[in-house]
């Protein structure tokens, strides 16, 4: 009997596991015969864009019964909103850096320990302090570059994939003993993204 308990306990748990999914963000698509990038992507109310970066793919060919990634969809106001934030955090850091600070507004919206929206990450503010420097200097009003909106589409497409980032800072311009005592995960530019 505990032969089969134990039998039933490994097969389900192998079950489980098979069941979640590979990635936080995105879901499995299975393509339907005369369906293009551009017909998914305007059935999901995604950006063509994203979709073929969330698949590594820049062509339109597609075949029936191939398996791409669907990537979470995030209204275009709150990735204008994200761009804002990526120019203001990141101006003058490598398109990589850029890239992973839209992340860590996604791994935040994604964790249960902050907001569940870009904007209530992005405007967060506890214990009196904002999250962000941008949002009390003012200077996420300040635009952005066509670059900085390409870096928020990447992280949007490749949502849930890396190494879960929730805070960056420059060591040159902090002064937290909390924030330097977090795990560094990677160093992009004059960045330092942790857990």
């Amino acid at each position: 009997m505990r032969k089969l308990n134990k039998l039933f306990l490994a097969g389900a748990l192998s079950l489980s596991i098979m069941a979640v999914p590979a990635s936080v963000g995105a879901s499995s698509y299975t393509v339907q015969q005369g369906e293009s990038f551009h017909s998914i992507a305007n059935e999901h109310g995604i950006t063509l864009s994203n979709l073929q970066i969330a698949n590594k793919n820049s062509g339109s060919q597609l075949m029936a019964g191939e398996t791409i990634r669907i990537p979470d969809s995030v209204s275009h106001e709150d990735k204008e909103l994200m761009a804002k934030l990526v120019h203001a955090e990141a101006k003058g850091e490598p398109y990589e850096g850029k890239v992973a600070v839209a992340t860590v507004v996604l791994n935040r919206v994604d964790s249960n320990d902050f907001p569940d929206t870009v904007k209530g990450v992005i405007y967060e503010k506890v214990g009196g302090h904002y999250a962000f420097s941008p949002v009390k200097n003012g200077a996420i009003n300040q635009g952005y570059t066509d670059e900085d909106m390409q870096a928020v589409n990447e992280a949007v497409a490749f949502r849930g994939q890396g190494n879960g980032s929730l805070y960056f800072y420059n060591p040159d311009k902090v002064d937290s003993d909390w924030v330097l005592s977090r795990d560094t995960i990677v160093k992009i530019g004059d960045h330092r993204f942790a857990k």
